[in-house]
């Protein structure tokens, strides 16, 4: 790879942000020269106590990134070390037309193994570009979140914004949470799988997914970053169906890889392709998500519902939420931290549905136990698919810890 030390230009190439509505970010001001060494400028409110390693932090980035002549102004707003790192890396990288090196920092975050039928109730969306969302997302117990690459990022952040949830993926604890990565649509998202797999997230959202070969080929392209950096383990994908075809072909969408786990809906796009205005009761989207459910549960995946818009309207939520349990959606996502309980709330089963499935499956292990081909609970007998829902019902309770 050249070195910059070789180039003749004197354009300045930035990445990130600062000001006074930024935090947790900083604006890397990135200018590469024919000689004179290494030169930074600091701009920050805690240049005092942490002046010196930022700027040695810099230093070895640019170090690795074969940079020996440049001046680079830094506009610190509070970044932490892995922010600063990707910023310093995407800035440099504009200067090479994004054929620089990796920089890795020290990976730090614990990748426990999600497991293919874990519960998906709630999945926060974090947008890719703003870093300040990240490190407490956690804190409030969503089942997933969501590092998002696409909708949430403008086109012109997409390359750094992949270098960021790269590191965050490397770096933050994200604690219990499900890690998933919302890619670009194909072939864009093709790109963020070569910079985002190796940090082994654990589940892929595919946008606008309208056929099965969309799926293959980023199962396809997940393989082979597999094999390249020789990683074990799955990694799950969820497609987002978000037009007419996509929901045409839910079930071969839900069947064309074995890593799909669930089949999700976007029902912004979904209503913009069939013309017609989103409401909150959702009737104009009904034979969709029925759809969707349906082609989810002949596949043997979960049904997720798409996001609630209006994060004011938290009695509209609940009663999507519980519409959306009754349709068969074992989940849907969210956009602000405050939506996440009552959509665990909404999504799990009552006291007096718990009380009864318990009771069925008592009777069904009562039976079992003597022999018996029959079900019966008090003076009425029960049919099978009754003590097959009771007994998937008192599942998803245990797995919320809702019965022992």
């Amino acid at each position: 790879m050249s070195s910059i030390a070789h180039t003749e230009t004197t354009q300045t190439y930035t990445a990130g942000r600062s000001g006074k509505d930024v935090r947790s970010d900083l604006a890397v001001h990135f200018t590469p020269r024919n000689s004179g060494g290494i030169e930074i400028e600091l701009v920050s409110r805690v240049a005092t106590y942490y002046g010196d390693s930022i700027k040695a932090q810099v230093l070895d980035v640019l170090k690795q990134m074969s940079v020996v002549d440049a001046s680079v102004k830094i506009e610190d707003e509070g970044a932490l070390p892995f922010v600063i790192s990707a910023r310093v890396e995407a800035a440099v990288r504009r200067a090479w037309s994004g054929k620089g090196k990796r920089v890795l920092p020290e990976r730090t975050a614990h990748i426990p193994a999600a497991q293919r039928d874990r519960l998906r109730r709630s999945r926060l969306y974090l947008p890719g570009s703003e870093p300040k969302y990240f490190t407490n997302a956690a804190l409030h117990q969503p089942d997933a979140v969501i590092l998002d690459l696409e909708d949430s990022v403008h086109p012109s952040e997409k390359d750094a914004s992949r270098i960021l949830v790269r590191n965050a993926l490397r770096c933050i604890d994200f604690a219990q949470c499900e890690r998933m990565v919302r890619i670009n649509q194909l072939p864009l998202g093709l790109a963020d799988l070569e910079e985002v797999i190796p940090e082994h997230p654990d589940l892929i959202l595919i946008p606008k997914t309208e056929t099965p070969e969309q799926v293959i080929e980023v199962a396809r392209k997940i393989a082979e970053v597999k094999r390249q950096y020789a990683m074990s383990g799955p990694i799950w994908l969820m497609p987002i169906l978000e037009s007419a075809l996509g929901i045409e072909n839910a079930f071969a969408i839900a069947k064309a890889d074995e890593s799909v786990v669930a089949l999700t809906i976007g029902l912004e796009d979904y209503t913009a392709d069939l013309g017609v205005v989103k409401t909150v009761e959702g009737s104009e989207s009904l034979y969709a998500r029925t759809r969707l459910v349906n082609a989810a549960k002949a596949a043997g995946v979960q049904a997720i519902d798409s996001v609630f818009g209006d994060v004011g309207d938290m009695d509209g939520l609940r009663a999507w939420g519980e519409r959306s349990r009754g349709m068969g959606f074992e989940g849907m996502g969210c956009i602000h931290p405050g939506q996440i309980e009552i959509i665990h709330r909404a999504y799990a089963p009552t006291d007096k549905e718990i009380e009864k499935a318990l009771k069925i499956v008592v009777a069904f292990e009562d039976a079992k136990a003597q022999g018996l081909g029959v079900v019966s609970l008090g003076s009425k007998m029960i049919d099978p698919p009754v003590v097959s829902r009771a007994v998937k019902l008192v599942q998803r309770a245990k797995q919320m810890g809702l019965v022992q």
